[in-house]
């Protein structure tokens, strides 16, 4: 019974909050008070001490944390030693993407899959967060970055290249007018403002005005499609849509890499094999689109 609960007293340690916990575990934040306060009855001790701006762990529970990771631990390292020994084309595969990915690039690699090894079920979530491999919240994870430090077998399938675009229309109105260092043009930021405005000086328009910072690249694409500014984008954004051009006098540059990431455990798992060889099949494949460099 102490088991049960223990992942409700992870999680809430983890995270400092009942309702954050309860987002993760599926639940409800009163099913997550309840089986801490059952945990804590079972041990005689409190495991939290609870106040208007979180959850924090006593020394009690600071004493169980790392005997409840590493039970956590052996429990999922069972689990996939348990799928490592699976040689069929069968079952289930979690595969995590992020959400650019998930309108622009995978639909059509996904269902050439699923259609060729149809007895391969796919459990995908689409999300810009770091899923956790080691804590098993996905079996493969596409992600994009510069280098990968998890403790995980990764794949780095290709680099993408990066460029400044906005819409001919907008070229069209504002950039004959425009100052040699953007002057008159108008930037529409990725993040935050401050951050922004550090690689707005950085790159050839440093007097263009920044506004509407996005956090989102395909709104951004979308914005820039409709006449909003100028703005980096990934060139495998661009090229999916004839109305963004880039902008005169602008380069092409390298930017971050996709890495198909999974634990070594699960690295000879037939369906798991399966899915990361035709994912980076299938990207490779679309290589000139992810480099800018198709015509």
């Amino acid at each position: 019974m102490d088991w049960a609960r223990i992942p409700y007293f992870l999680e809430v340690a983890r995270t400092g909050s009942l309702r954050a916990a309860a987002d993760v575990l599926g639940g409800t934040h009163a099913t997550v008070n309840r089986n801490l306060r059952a945990l804590e009855d079972s041990y005689g001790v409190r495991l939290f001490d609870r106040s208007n701006s979180g959850l924090t762990l006593t020394s009690a529970g600071e004493t169980l944390l790392p005997i409840a990771e590493e039970a956590e631990r052996s429990v999922i390292s069972g689990r996939r030693r348990l799928k490592g020994l699976d040689r069929e084309a069968t079952g289930t595969v979690r595969l995590s993407i992020p959400t650019v990915f998930a309108s622009m690039i995978m639909p059509d690699i996904l269902v050439g899959f699923c259609d060729e090894y149809p007895e391969i079920e796919l459990e995908v979530t689409v999300t810009n967060r770091l899923e956790n491999i080691n804590r098993s919240e996905t079996d493969v994870s596409v992600r994009v970055a510069h280098s990968v430090d998890d403790d995980v077998v990764g794949r780095k399938v290709l680099q993408y290249s990066q460029g400044i675009y906005a819409s001919q229309a907008y070229l069209d109105q504002h950039y004959e007018n425009a100052g040699k260092r953007g002057e008159g043009l108008c930037w529409l930021g990725w993040g935050d403002k401050l951050g922004a405005a550090s690689w707005a000086k950085k790159s050839p328009f440093p007097k263009a005005d920044i506004k509407n910072c996005i956090r989102s690249p395909t709104l951004i694409s979308h914005m820039i499609r409709h006449g909003a500014g100028i703005s980096y984008l990934p060139c495998f954004i661009a090229q999916l849509y004839p109305q963004l051009v880039q902008v005169p006098g602008t380069d092409i540059v390298p930017d971050r890499s996709i890495w198909l990431l999974l634990h070594s455990d699960l690295q000879k798992t037939t369906r798991v094999r399966l899915l990361v060889d035709y994912l980076a099949k299938e990207l490779r494949a679309r290589r000139p689109v992810f480099e800018g460099t198709r015509v």
